[in-house]
């Protein structure tokens, strides 16, 4: 049995839709990422889950239980962590913990050593005495991570856990993670950061309430369909600009199957910071190359092969207005 099954659900603001029948199913001991940008639905989908919201169409089940049906049932079961940090910031972080011990009716026997327990994942012990307001923000994360776990959940539910976290706590936290899975919880996670997705088991891209795409982080990348291009110049917007001159021609005149002598079809191009992610509808040989370096006024430094990842799918999956799984 899956541990989440979602079927058909949708959910209105007003004239917004916010999700649009939207169906997935996480199976148990499963991380499971919903990557998406903001506005996408992430948020909607996963109250709905935590039966903070109810949806406006379709079903949930949390291990087989109907959310909309056993609420008191369903919450006892699962973790919760929203996306905006929403502890007790007087508090210290053992009194977090035992308030939340206490909110979940965790027996006072079990109490010590679940606390002992995620003092020692987490290596928050020197600081428990320390109040929430003071702590980093990867800390914070950690230790609102760790609330949700006090009653030992089945199923673990965390709202876009690592936003604003610098690398080195969004790496740590990512790390706890999967300890936690492998202890067999079950685990939806959503993340704006795309990267994010491949430390997923599998993950379904979100975008404007719909799921665009699903599958493993590796099945997903094995969809982008063109040669794909990392591209670094003196001047990346200069040489995006220079690339972008020819790409609707190229695109629409290789669609057509007579693309121009002396063109790879520029199908897609992406700024990744200090360099450029280029799609071409055939691979570029090195003549090919050598004259865009020419005519770009050697303003082209390097040029290499790149595996897509996650971002790149994503934004030809968007640019294409495809929609693969919803």
């Amino acid at each position: 049995m899956d541990a989440v099954v979602v079927e058909k659900v949708g959910k209105r603001y007003g004239d917004v839709e916010a999700v649009r029948g939207v169906s997935l199913n996480v199976g148990p001991g499963e991380l499971f990422g919903l990557i998406g940008p903001d506005g996408a639905g992430k948020t909607t989908l996963m109250r709905a889950m935590c039966t903070l919201l109810e949806p406006d169409e379709g079903r949930i089940l949390m291990n087989g239980i109907d959310v909309a049906r056993n609420i008191r049932d369903i919450r006892a079961r699962i973790g919760y962590m929203p996306q905006r940090f929403s502890l007790y910031q007087d508090l210290s972080v053992e009194q977090n913990l035992h308030f939340f011990a206490d909110l979940f009716g965790v027996p006072r026997a079990e109490r010590d050593r679940h606390m002992e327990e995620l003092y020692r994942f987490s290596r928050m012990e020197p600081f428990k005495k320390r109040r929430a307001s003071a702590l980093s923000g990867g800390m914070k994360q950690k230790l609102a991570l760790s609330c949700a776990l006090i009653h030992r959940p089945e199923i673990l539910i965390l709202d876009e856990p690592t936003f604003g976290v610098d690398p080195v706590s969004r790496s740590e936290f990512w790390d706890l993670l999967r300890s936690i899975r492998a202890d067999g919880t079950t685990i939806v996670v959503s993340t704006a950061y795309m990267d994010e997705a491949d430390m997923c088991d599998r993950v379904a891209l979100l975008f404007g309430g719909r799921i665009i795409a699903a599958g493993t982080p590796r099945e997903l990348k094995a969809r982008y369909p063109y040669p794909l291009y990392r591209i670094t110049g003196r001047d990346v917007h200069a040489l995006k600009d220079f690339f972008a001159g020819g790409a609707a021609g190229n695109a629409r005149a290789d669609a057509a199957g007579d693309a121009p002598a002396g063109s790879a079809g520029v199908r897609g191009i992406q700024l990744f910071g200090d360099c450029l992610h280029v799609g071409f509808s055939v691979d570029p040989d090195a003549g090919l190359r050598e004259g865009w370096r020419r005519e770009s006024g050697d303003a082209l430094l390097s040029w290499e092969r790149q595996e897509p990842g996650i971002e790149d799918v994503f934004l030809e999956l968007i640019r294409n207005g495809r929609n693969t799984d919803g």
